[in-house]
């Protein structure tokens, strides 16, 4: 396991340091036109959970408007826990219409573009490339104990979730892919999941 563990953080430290300087130009753009288009920072901070319910901050490129209000999406994660089944689907996690996303936001979205800084988390040790997706404190508050084994491993910039579907499955359908990940871990499985991920974010699916 040890081995595997090394080998999976080399990928890590070896692909993002690589998309980090290929995409630096891509990157410098991408943070002039938020700077252009609306007051407030480059980049999004927000507090998140990894492994271990180890806190940490997860970067991303912003995509709301500066000081937006948190609310609306914490209601609807919590709606969407409390009946994890009965949700729409393609509307899973990010609401379909969303007044607070910026022009820019929304392209960034639409590609995952927005994503990139959190290349930044896996060189600190905070994600890796492939993992759960990474969850906001106030989800775990309603969290049923069922759900907490998808916090035995790191989360991750991609995971089985986003690969099977993405925003098409439910709230439940994603965290079971989520634990099934957290217990199969291994390097084999993150290059595959890798190499799906490609086309996932080209192909846009699972986009709203």
């Amino acid at each position: 396991m040890t081995a595997q563990r090394t080998a999976r953080r080399l990928l890590d430290l070896v692909v993002a340091i690589t998309v980090l300087l290929v995409l630096a130009p891509v990157m410098a753009v991408i943070a002039l036109a938020i700077r252009a288009e609306s007051r407030g920072p480059v980049i999004f901070r927000q507090r998140r959970l990894g492994q271990g319910l180890r806190p940490f901050t997860v970067l991303k490129f912003r995509t709301m408007r500066h000081e937006a209000d948190a609310a609306v999406h914490r209601d609807y994660v919590h709606s969407l826990i409390a009946r994890p089944e009965g949700a729409e689907r393609r509307q899973l996690y990010k609401l379909s219409v969303d007044g607070r996303i910026t022009r820019v936001g929304r392209f960034l979205r639409s590609w995952s573009l927005d994503e990139l800084p959190q290349l930044v988390n896996v060189l600190r040790g905070d994600m890796a490339l492939v993992g759960p997706r990474p969850v906001i404190p106030y989800e775990v508050e309603r969290y049923p104990k069922r759900y907490l084994p998808r916090f035995t491993v790191k989360p991750g910039l991609t995971g089985l979730w986003q690969v099977s579907g993405r925003n098409e499955r439910t709230y439940e359908e994603m965290v079971r892919f989520d634990i099934e990940y957290a217990r199969q871990a291994s390097l084999l499985l993150d290059l595959r999941i890798l190499a799906k991920t490609v086309p996932v974010v080209f192909g846009r699916q699972g986009v709203a």
